[in-house]
């Protein structure tokens, strides 16, 4: 087998993999099924993991049975695996440590790409609870404007505006 088409396999792989995270992440984290793991990643953490991170355990899991079929009986798994390998340690270094700081040091992009994902995936997290989220992905992110658009037009902003100026008010008898 050439290099062409195991190279091939792993790019594409990555390439669904964001499709598929997507899609996990629009309907199943933020649906009544997966909730209950994703809720951890959208609230405060306290110490250095959270209920969420077993989502990373089961696609862990879902490619070492792939790395152990395809070495036994269909080669181009075991390249999948891979794929999906190289898609885990892109979600790693991008989400949990560029965007989520879940690394030892902090790293805020000033421009380009990057910024535009941690801005995202910040607009993402604007929301509380499941409902009227934006941004599912975690290597792609759609603009900016049009994402906070979307908040704007659903009414998610006006309200967390109006939640926190509330909670600062002085004629609240806080002092």
């Amino acid at each position: 087998m050439s290099i062409l088409g195991p190279a091939l396999i792993v790019v594409m792989t990555v390439v669904v993999m964001e499709a598929v995270a997507y899609s996990v992440h629009r309907w199943i984290m933020h649906g009544p099924l997966g909730w209950g793991w994703h809720k951890s990643h959208h609230e405060d953490r306290h110490g250095p993991f959270e209920k969420n991170d077993l989502y990373a355990v089961v696609f862990a899991g879902l490619s070492i049975v792939l790395f152990m079929v395809g070495s036994h009986w269909w080669p181009w798994l075991w390249w999948v695996a891979v794929g999906m390998s190289v898609y885990g340690v892109i979600y790693f270094i991008v989400h949990d440590g560029l965007v989520h700081q879940r690394w030892p040091f902090r790293y805020v992009p000033r421009r380009g790409y990057f910024r535009r994902l941690y801005q995202a995936h910040r607009l993402h997290h604007a929301v509380e609870g499941r409902d009227d989220c934006v941004s599912f992905g975690f290597v792609y992110a759609p603009p900016v404007d049009d994402l906070k658009a979307r908040l704007k037009a659903s009414g998610v902003l006006a309200q967390r505006q109006s939640r926190h100026q509330d909670a600062w008010r002085p004629d609240r008898g806080e002092d």
